[in-house]
């Protein structure tokens, strides 16, 4: 299965391009669905992460309160290294088994921190969506409703938008409108078809 990986930091508008994709038939498999998958109640995920990080991680219903998480791991650089040592790798290895499962002419898998995480070497191809940084944080502000201090934090914690673009096989520009988007999907989408035929 030729594989391609899309990217880019938070709020960069990885699920517009992703559901540009969907709408041509490509099997998609998103990393953030599969790391709150893997961190469900009653996988040994959450069990580790209840061993490192003690029992007020999680909410009222015995889940991962992901919101004190995410707080916590962007303020402490320390705590978020040891979440993504127990994330990281069950992630991987979920993508991985997900590719096998794809029936499309390509597979996409969307990777958020896949210049953090490493160990992508086996996906043919990376897709970076990139915005400036002052568009990312605009973004942040209206949509999760943060303050300016945690928004930076949040990138700060990412890679930085030249290391992403550092892997890029492919970069697409989503600080246009939604149409503008699209087409720079179609023109990728075809040369995928091409890469996988």
């Amino acid at each position: 299965m030729f594989t391609v990986a899309l990217t880019g930091g938070i709020a960069s508008g990885k699920s517009a391009v992703e559901r540009c994709f969907a709408r041509r038939g490509i099997d998609i498999c998103d990393a953030d669905r599969v790391a709150r998958d893997v961190v469900a109640p009653g996988t040994d995920g959450l069990q580790e992460v209840i061993q490192t990080f003690g029992h007020a991680v999680l909410g009222a219903d015995g889940s991962l309160d992901r919101k004190a998480m995410r707080e916590r791991v962007f303020a402490d650089p320390d705590a978020r290294h040891q979440l993504e040592r127990i994330i990281h790798p069950r992630v991987r290895r979920a993508l991985r088994q997900s590719v096998q499962d794809m029936r499309s002419a390509y597979g996409l898998l969307v990777i958020p921190l896949l210049v953090e995480s490493g160990d992508y070497a086996w996906v043919d191809r990376v897709l970076v969506v990139d915005v400036p940084r002052a568009l990312q944080i605009s973004r942040l502000l209206s949509r999760d409703g943060i303050t300016r201090d945690l928004a930076e934090s949040m990138l700060d914690a990412q890679a930085s938008r030249e290391q992403r673009l550092a892997i890029a096989d492919d970069v697409i520009d989503n600080s246009a409108d939604l149409d503008a988007l699209d087409k720079g999907v179609e023109i990728l989408h075809r040369r995928y078809l091409e890469l996988a035929g």
